[in-house]
């Protein structure tokens, strides 16, 4: 049930953005056991002053340019190594396949209850069992 946003700059090219797209779901199917097809992403390019980031780093991460920020709503109830091999397959996966460094690849996650969704027709599909 994962809804992941993933925001570049303007100059990323189609075929990075389009395997920074892959290899968060792969992590999501091989980690996180999201369901196979389960792939809802919107990518937003942007301009060099629309990707706010300290020049001077955070907790001991420097940033650049390249910096790929990626939100993930996803259900809640996954546990803290999960989501610590999540982060890993993510940042090691984008850098790997686009040469991005891991430092730029910057992860949220937002969890909510199941209830939370309609995937279409006004349904709520994973409404609470009476």
């Amino acid at each position: 049930m994962p809804l992941v946003r993933i925001d570049v700059a303007a100059q990323t090219s189609s075929d990075t953005v389009a395997t920074i797209s892959d290899v968060i779901y792969e992590a999501m199917l091989s980690t996180a056991n999201v369901p196979e097809h389960d792939k809802f992403q919107i990518v937003h390019r942007h301009a060099s002053d629309e990707l706010v980031y300290p020049a001077a780093g955070y907790l001991g991460v420097t940033y650049t340019p390249n910096i790929v920020f990626i939100q993930i709503t996803w259900n809640e109830g996954r546990s803290i190594d999960v989501k610590k091999a999540f982060y890993k397959a993510v940042a090691q996966g984008i850098h790997d396949r686009t040469g991005l460094r891991q430092e730029d690849i910057w992860i949220n996650l937002v969890e909510v209850k199941r209830e939370n969704w309609s995937f279409g027709n006004g349904d709520m599909q994973y409404a609470p069992k009476d």
